[in-house]
């Protein structure tokens, strides 16, 4: 999501892309537009994401921009109901099939001597409405292209085919002969419409992970009225505080909280989690999710762009619009590429009419070059890969904010936790408390109970969820301050008190004193330490030292082993003192070198960007407020959404689960997406580096030629499918 304070983003779907050059034509068109400040082209996606300055008619102006450039500016209605059928689209294709299929026969029949040789009036009647009535999208669209200076695929099939009908067509006209080539450019034509539809209908399974996160949005909310009464409204019309009513099977329309009822949850379409979840009383609801077999009353705190699903629709996205580092490449050769080939066909004509073979001989080889030589596959190689990528992902809990994130976490050597609510439960108990002598226990524990009143810190609630199951009564502190990293101070009553860790209190002078002699006992159990102090006229007085145990998380060790079995160095970063610090590591399964205690929440950035300095590529895994900073400092920041949003905001990746083994996981699609990634750029430079010359030595023919390139593009898209069938770690 853009912040109020970022320039505004739109989304423009367009129509009538067909390669690289494409690609970069839209892009130079859209950037001379007044202020826009950068627009980036999804082949995929035909789409362009576009940031700019807020303006008057900026919208009208880029459609206009691109109608110029010649090709559709399209709006998100139309988009979105477009024929997603598997034979949408096909019609063109099957009239070009049924077209030149008869003149493909003495080409079939040759090899078992049947001379099935039409006559040259039917030819010329078969193949001219392919040409220019099926083909007539090419003829258009590299019109636009030659009117711009610039070159794309449909001005190289428009030439070589016409170069083909026509050489026909004077051949006929000339000698009278039937042996012509008009099967040639038909079928290079049919071919490419083939190609097309092939290539858009495995497109449409790379854009499907977005469909299913639109398809959670329920149509319809049950709002109850002040009397009880239910009424049925659209969710788009439901409000921030409106009460609804969730019954069994159905989709929760909205994020909130439950007022009334119990049930189980499915949120695996969000989550990734395969078990459903218990929800009772004050559990938060996720909208999109499956309710179980339970009725249950719940109370809306997020509608519209502001809940989860929102969230998670934007990120996706997002991502899947983005640019990968290693789609600059591929631009940079696509912006040559078509005069490169004009050159080439050209020389091609020239060289074998040097050589001394016939002008028809020398036009085929030509026709040859152009039509293989269309960079289809070279637009399509990166944005399929990290759709795909991205949208399994998504389906397993793995939200890839940016391609960039995604291009370089298979790098990664090095991998830093949170220890809190990361790699722990992060509900920690109370697990002492120990009063000075003289100090009656239950007051001092009711004093740090009414001091940590209204704070949201897990060691906080701890305190108060202690004083409380021991029928303590707290009431309201005054004057209460926060030291971030530290502790928090404050008045109860007439009397002022301090909270906090043992490291505050050396800084502020004061030591344990008669309580010293447990503190070693209680760090090598691995609780994190709080002194609770009263300010007095001769100064700080140790009352209480609070013992804070907290769990492991179910599969965190075995996650962890799994990191260090793939080769990577994993780091414990903690503000706990190191002997408590050690203690936790220990049940993880890490050693002392990969412990990193007495951090403070503003020191976690530097720790990461020593790492940095050391040489290591690192991820940075956290889900609270203080993450931020070291989340956004790594070279990929990986935050839990059971923490905070500023966490998520500030990593490139969200786990949608406190799962550890999904840090693994997102590795893991990240190889994998850049393998597809390599792989599809190497096919589509290789294919051309083959094909070309092939073509020009006169080993192809243009009905050859014209399968092979869309068998490329087709081969690139299938190939980057391949991902989906990804499965996380433990799924």
């Amino acid at each position: 999501m853009n912040s109020a304070t970022s320039s505004p983003s739109l989304d423009l779907p367009i129509g009538g892309m067909t390669c690289a050059s494409c690609v970069a034509r839209v892009e130079r068109a859209l950037r001379k537009v007044p202020g826009v400040q950068e627009a980036s082209v999804n082949l995929a996606t035909e789409s362009a994401r576009i940031t700019y300055a807020p303006s008057e008619e900026i919208e009208a102006r880029l459609r206009r921009a691109v109608r110029d450039a010649g090709y559709e500016p399209r709006t998100v209605a139309a988009a979105d109901a477009e024929d997603l059928s598997p034979w949408a689209g096909f019609a063109p294709v099957a009239a070009g099939l049924a077209l030149s299929l008869p003149l493909l026969a003495p080409m079939l029949g040759q090899p078992f001597g049947a001379h099935w040789m039409l006559p040259a009036w039917l030819q010329f009647l078969l193949a001219t409405p392919v040409q220019f009535i099926l083909g007539a999208r090419f003829y258009k669209a590299g019109w636009h292209a030659l009117k711009a200076l610039s070159g794309n695929m449909d001005l190289l099939v428009a030439i070589g085919t016409t170069a083909g009908w026509g050489l026909s067509v004077w051949l006929w006209l000339s000698a009278g002969t039937d042996n012509l080539y008009f099967e040639a450019s038909a079928v290079v034509v049919t071919l490419v419409l083939l190609g097309k539809w092939l290539e858009a209908r495995a497109k449409r399974q790379t854009t499907a992970a977005i469909r299913a996160l639109h398809a959670l949005r329920p149509e319809i909310a049950h709002v109850l009225g002040r009397g009880g009464a239910e009424s049925d409204v659209p969710v788009a019309e439901v409000l921030t505080g409106d009460r609804l009513v969730v019954r069994p099977g159905e989709r929760i329309p909205a994020d909130g909280v439950v007022e009334q009822g119990e049930t189980q949850v499915d949120e695996s379409m969000l989550t990734g989690e395969p078990l459903p979840v218990a929800k009772g009383e004050g559990a938060k609801l996720t909208g999109g999710s499956i309710n179980g077999e339970g009725r249950v009353v719940m109370a809306v705190t997020a509608v519209g762009q502001e809940t989860v699903l929102s969230q998670i629709i934007r990120l996706v996205e997002d991502a899947q619009a983005a640019k990968a580092p290693i789609q600059r490449l591929v631009d940079q050769v696509s912006a040559v590429f078509v005069p490169v080939v004009l050159a080439i066909g050209l020389a091609t004509l020239l060289g074998w009419l040097w050589a001394g073979a016939g002008i028809e001989a020398a036009l085929i080889h030509a026709v040859a070059v152009l039509v293989i030589a269309c960079p289809c596959a070279l637009g399509l190689a990166t944005p399929a890969a990290i759709m795909a990528g991205t949208g399994v992902a998504a389906r397993h809990g793995i939200l890839i904010k940016d391609a960039q994130s995604l291009e370089i976490a298979h790098r990664i050597d090095t991998v830093a936790f949170d220890k809190t609510g990361t790699l722990t439960v992060g509900q920690p108990r109370l697990a002492a408390f120990v009063a000075a002598a003289g100090v009656d226990e239950a007051d001092a524990l009711a004093a740090a109970a009414t001091l940590q009143t209204g704070s949201e810190h897990p060691l906080a609630r701890a305190v108060v969820r202690a004083a409380r199951e021991r029928g303590l009564s707290t009431g309201q502190p005054d004057a209460v301050r926060a030291v971030p990293g530290r502790g928090s101070e404050g008045e109860v009553g007439p009397r002022s008190f301090l909270l906090g860790s043992l490291r505050w209190m050396e800084e502020l002078g004061v030591g344990p004193g008669s309580l010293a002699a447990e503190v070693p006992r209680l760090q090598a159990d691995g609780a994190t330490l709080s002194l609770l102090v009263e300010r007095r006229t001769e100064g700080l007085v140790p009352l209480a030292l609070l013992a804070f145990a907290d769990e492991p998380k179910p599969g965190a060790r075995e996650a962890l082993a799994a990191l260090r079995a793939r080769g990577l160095r994993v780091v414990l970063i903690s503000g706990d003192n190191r002997p408590a610090a050690l203690a936790m590591a220990q049940r993880l399964g890490l050693g002392e070198d990969e412990v990193l205690a007495e951090v403070l929440p503003g020191e976690k950035a530097a720790k990461v960007a020593a790492l940095k300095a050391g040489g290591h590529l690192v991820c940075m895994v956290g889900d609270g407020v203080n993450d931020a900073p070291a989340l956004a400092a790594a070279d990929v920041g990986m935050a839990m959404a059971t923490g905070t949003d500023v966490a998520m905001h500030a990593a490139g990746i969200t786990l949608m689960r406190g799962d550890v083994s999904l840090v693994g996981g997102a590795l893991d699609i990240s190889h994998r997406t850049v393998r597809k990634i390599r792989q599809n750029l190497f096919w589509a430079f290789a294919y051309n580096v083959a094909g070309i010359p092939l073509a020009a030595l006169g080993f192809l023919s243009p009905v050859v030629a014209g399968a092979a390139m869309a068998l490329s593009s087709v081969s690139v898209v299938t190939n980057a499918l391949l991902l989906k069938r990804w499965r996380a770690p433990g799924a």
